[in-house]
This record gives structure tokens, C-alpha cells and sequence, in this order.
């Protein structure tokens, strides 16, 4: 490291007592960071400390034993011209408005960092992104390949000096043979099976490298990427105002309004925008609709996953979600890319008549009990159903947590865990209903926690039509007055996130003064939740491996893109 990378530690006051209105207490994380902390860098939601490259796993278990951050919820790589950044933001599963945030500051010429998959497995993943993106190189990784683009890539799509137009040069390696005497021992049965990247049970383009030993899963290596869309350079190529939320709604392109959320959020949050309590009530309705389009899907392709019922249980749940579309197509205007949200608010409000909207609404939600007693008993009281899922793809709520899992991958391992209650946005905190969890920490208890939750968030919107109901007509404010073009501060910069169908979907946001973002970091639920496949299949059989991947509920435009 050079000199101007390293200065001198910080003096800590010991009588600064600033807790931040969150209520993370920073006078104790100052004064556990002390000698770790090179000068401080806050961000618009938390904390911020710069520590030296060759400490972060030091600095990670210190804030995880000593001050209880166990959720490294995102890895945010980035290249500024005089050096790379390598930013961890960690926050508590027990306490998610506790958040703090770590920079790791590298120079130009040699981006080598320690590496954190030691303390957090999540960072795993993570920085094998960073490598292939951005190029920063972290040392002591286990697998330090790329993983989104071919080995044989040149150069990092997402550094300042990467050449767009330079063309690449894939190479193949030559057939060979996989009965020849080197690769054929007669003592096993072991066997190398390619599972993907074809759609069937692999939930988009997917390549699962399975080494079987028998009808046993020995090994599993999920390789991803045949989706990558570069969402993150296009959202750094567009504008706050208008182009970088309709991007959103084709990451998770199955329940996509809560990622229209995840980047208003983030927004508003750099630029102090504030959304008017009337249209918060509308982006609560419209999103948790939007959780019902991505559960009913869920449901409907886990089993035709686990027994191939496509007449029955798949129809059924493509018929409760169609009902969903065409509330949801009457309110925004379009049948699946949405983009209803706009910062500071929603594009509109009801359509006219209201009154038919609502009542169109409510005998949907009338008819949902029944429709849920009839999934269950055509699904969950099915015996192949409960072979299938009871028992298997078991995920221990400590594993769950190293990798970052969220959302009903996480609720069904027990993990009391929901950002819509732990860090309030929307209307939620002033709605009554509750975060679904189970214990089975199998594939079964997910289908069920995704069932559950279509239920409280049927009470969800149906308390949002009493209020949109009625609100004064007069004070129907669906937008705040935003400027046509934002250009928050140079170098503010906001990590924030919200409840998906998939679980946490957070952005980071770095702005520089112009009106587009200098770095926008997507964080995906469906990411973290693939990654700890092998942990769930692993010593299970190849059926299994199959219902375990469709537990998961993962999209590759999300985990991708």
C-alpha cells in the first residue's frame, strides 16, 4: 500500500456520545474500532470507518462476537480515478436499523484485499463478482475464479479503463473422452452430471455441475452468468429522474414492483425527497399484490419442480396470479413491467371509477381463503408432495445467515427476519400483520412460509383499500413537487433496501454531482440464496437437489443481472 492510502490512525474522543437516530450507538463502535480505524467515511445510512486491507477479517469478527453484526448483507466494489474501494455493509438479522459500513481503500496500481469468506461465507460470491466486474483481487479466497463472465475474459467490464469495443476471444478446450483409463476408475460410481443451463427445473438459464456418487449429490457447483445484462452499467448510464427504475422491473421480472421500491428508496434517500403518506399507502398496496405474483409462481413451478403437476397445481396458481395481473394492469397501465413507482411517490392514483377498482379488488381477496385451503389440500397434503419436500434440502439457520440468506428461504429456517417490520418504509409499521416464520428449516417449510405470507399480505392490501377508500378526496397527494433533474452531492452516498417476494433486494448508490449515479450496486436476494445451495443438497439425492433448487424460488434476471 502506498503512503497516501494509509494515514494515521484517528484520535477517538472518549467522551463522544453521537447515537445516530436509528439507534446504532457509534461512540461504542468508534471505540472498538479504534485501533483498526484509519479516518471515518459516513454514509447517508450508517456509520462509516476506513480500516487498512490487511484487517478486515480482524475488523469483521470484532464487530461480529463483540457488537453482534452478523448479516454482511452486501460487498459494493468500485474504481475512482486515484484508487478502488472495496465497501462491506453489515447490519444484525436481531436488529436491521443497527447498520455499519467498512472501506477498504486500495491503490490503483495493485487492488488486493484480504479476503472476508472466512468470517462471512456470503463474501464468497461476492467477491468473485468484484474480481470479474471490477478487478479487484482479494487474497486468501478458496475459489477465486470469475463467475459471472468466461474464464478466459479480458479485462473487468465495470474499471474506468475497460475497453468496450475490444474484442474477446473465447477459448474451447478440445473433446475428450470421458471413458479413457485417467478418468475411469472402476472402484466408484461416482459421476460428473450437467444439470442446466437448459430452463426446465433450473428456473431460468442455469448450469448446476453435479458430481454424483451413485444417486448421491457429492458435489454442486451452480454457474451462473448466462444471464448477465449489465443492469448495474445501465443504471450508471441513466438518470435518477426517469431511466433508471423502469431497468428495475427486469431483475426479478416475476414480482417486480418491490425492485421499483429498492431504487426509489435509495434515491430518495440521497436526494431527501419525501413521499406523501397517501401515496405510500398506494406502494404498499401495489407492491405486496406484486409479493402475491411472485408467490402464486413460486407455488405453481415448485411442484410441477417436485411431482410435475402442471394440470392441476400449476394452472390453479397461474389462474389466482392472472387475477392479480389484471388488478395490477388496471392500476399501472401495463401487464408485467410496471414502472408505477416515480421518486417521490406513484404515477397516478386509482383508476376510475375507484369504487370498481376496489370492489374488483376486494372479491379477489374474499375468494383467497378458499383458493389457499385448496392449494393446501392439493398440495401440501398430497403424500408425493410431502416425500418430496419433508426432510429435505435442510438449511440450519446458522448456515442461512453465513451466506446472507433472506426472504422465505430464511423465514422457513426459523430466522425471524423482515425489513418491511425491522426497517419500516411504506405504510407498514401502521398496518397490523405478521412476519411468517418456520421451523422445519426444510423445503417444505418454504412452501408453506410462501403460503402463509400471500395471507398477511392479502390483510396487508386490504387494509390499504380502506384507507385509500377513505382518504380525503381533496388530499390525495400521489407525488411530491421533485425537481425535473436531481444531482444530489458529489461523493453522498446511501445503501437502502426493502422486502422483496425473494427477500432482501437493497442498491448502493454513490452519487458525483452530475445526474446519474457514478456507482449503482444492485444487492439480490436471489444471489445470496443460490449460493448456499450446496449446503442444502450436498449428501441428499439428485431428486432432492432438484426440490431444493426449487424451494429457493431464485429468478436469473435477479441473480444475474
Amino acid at each position: 500500500m502506498s503512503e497516501t492510502h494509509q494515514p494515521e490512525p484517528v484520535d477517538i474522543d472518549p467522551e463522544y456520545d453521537h447515537r445516530r437516530e436509528d439507534g446504532v450507538d457509534e461512540s461504542r463502535l468508534e471505540s472498538l474500532l479504534a485501533e483498526y480505524t484509519l479516518r471515518r467515511d459516513d454514509h447517508e445510512n450508517a456509520p462509516g470507518f476506513v480500516i487498512r486491507p490487511d484487517e478486515v477479517q480482524e475488523v469483521l469478527e470484532l464487530l461480529r462476537d463483540e457488537a453482534g453484526f452478523d448479516h454482511l448483507s452486501c460487498i459494493t466494489p468500485q474504481e475512482y480515478e486515484d484508487r478502488y474501494e472495496s465497501i462491506l455493509h453489515l447490519t444484525k438479522y436481531d436488529n436491521r436499523t443497527h447498520e455499519v459500513t467498512l472501506v477498504v481503500q486500495l491503490p490503483q496500481s495493485d487492488p488486493r484485499c484480504q479476503t472476508a469468506e472466512p468470517v462471512f461465507r456470503t463474501a464468497d460470491w461476492h467477491e468473485r463478482e468484484a474480481f470479474d466486474l471490477v478487478g479487484i483481487e482479494y487474497e486468501g479466497h478458496p475459489d477465486p475464479r470469475r463467475i459471472l463472465l468466461p474464464e478466459s475474459w479480458q479485462g473487468h467490464p465495470l474499471s474506468l479503463d475497460y475497453d468496450q469495443e475490444k474484442p474477446q476471444i473465447v477459448r474451447y478446450s478440445e473433446h475428450t473422452n470421458p471413458l479413457q483409463p485417467d478418468h475411469s476408475v472402476t472402484e466408484t460410481d461416482t459421476m460428473l452430471l450437467n444439470i442446466g443451463p437448459h430452463h426446465p427445473a433450473t428456473h431460468g438459464v442455469l448450469h448446476l455441475r453435479t458430481v454424483l456418487d451413485g444417486e448421491t449429490v457429492a458435489d454442486v457447483d451452480p454457474d451462473i452468468g448466462y444471464l448477465h445484462r449489465c443492469e448495474e452499467q445501465m443504471c450508471q448510464n441513466g438518470t435518477y429522474r426517469h431511466q433508471i427504475i423502469p431497468y428495475s422491473n427486469r431483475w426479478d421480472y416475476t414480482a417486480n414492483l418491490p425492485n421499483e421500491w429498492a431504487v426509489a428508496r435509495a434515491i430518495e434517500d440521497l436526494a431527501d425527497i419525501e413521499v406523501p403518506e397517501y401515496a405510500q399507502i398506494l406502494r404498499t398496496m401495489s407492491t405486496e399484490l406484486g409479493r402475491m405474483l411472485g408467490h402464486f409462481l413460486a407455488l405453481g413451478t415448485f411442484a410441477l419442480d417436485v411431482y410435475g403437476d402442471f394440470t392441476a397445481i400449476f394452472q390453479y396458481a397461474f389462474r389466482d396470479r392472472e387475477v392479480v395481473q389484471d388488478i395490477l394492469e388496471d392500476l399501472t397501465g401495463q401487464r408485467m413491467m410496471f414502472y408505477y413507482f416515480r421518486l417521490g411517490g406513484v404515477a397516478w392514483d386509482l383508476p376510475e371509477p375507484r369504487e370498481e377498482f376496489i370492489e374488483k379488488t376486494r372479491d379477489f381477496l374474499d375468494e383467497l381463503p378458499a383458493k389457499v385451503d385448496e392449494y393446501h389440500n392439493l398440495i401440501t397434503g398430497n403424500e408425493i408432495f410431502q416425500a418430496r419436500t419433508i426432510d429435505t434440502g435442510i438449511l440450519e439457520p446458522e448456515v442461512a445467515k453465513e451466506y446472507g440468506c433472506t426472504g422465505p428461504v430464511a423465514r422457513g429456517s426459523g430466522i425471524d427476519y423482515d425489513l418491511r417490520r425491522d426497517d419500516p418504509y411504506g405504510y407498514y409499521e401502521h398496518l397490523d400483520w405478521e412476519v411468517v416464520t418456520r421451523d422445519g428449516c426444510d423445503n417444505h417449510s418454504r412452501v408453506l412460509a410462501r403460503m402463509q405470507e400471500v395471507e398477511e399480505s392479502a390483510k396487508i392490501v386490504e387494509q390499504c383499500l380502506d384507507l385509500l377508500a377513505d382518504w380525503p378526496e381533496d388530499e390525495r397527494t400521489v407525488q411530491s413537487n421533485v425537481p425535473r433533474t436531481l444531482k444530489p452531492d458529489a461523493d453522498t452516498e446511501t445503501y437502502r433496501a426493502v422486502e422483496s417476494a425473494k427477500g432482501e433486494l437493497g442498491i448502493y448508490i454513490r452519487s458525483d454531482g452530475s445526474n446519474s449515479p457514478a456507482r449503482f450496486k444492485i444487492r439480490s436476494p436471489c444471489f445470496h440464496n443460490l449460493s448456499v445451495l450446496p449446503e442444502m443438497a450436498e449428501g441428499e439425492y439428485v431428486a432432492d437437489l432438484i426440490a431444493s433448487l426449487g424451494s429457493l424460488d431464485i429468478v436469473l434476471g435477479s441473480v444475474d443481472r
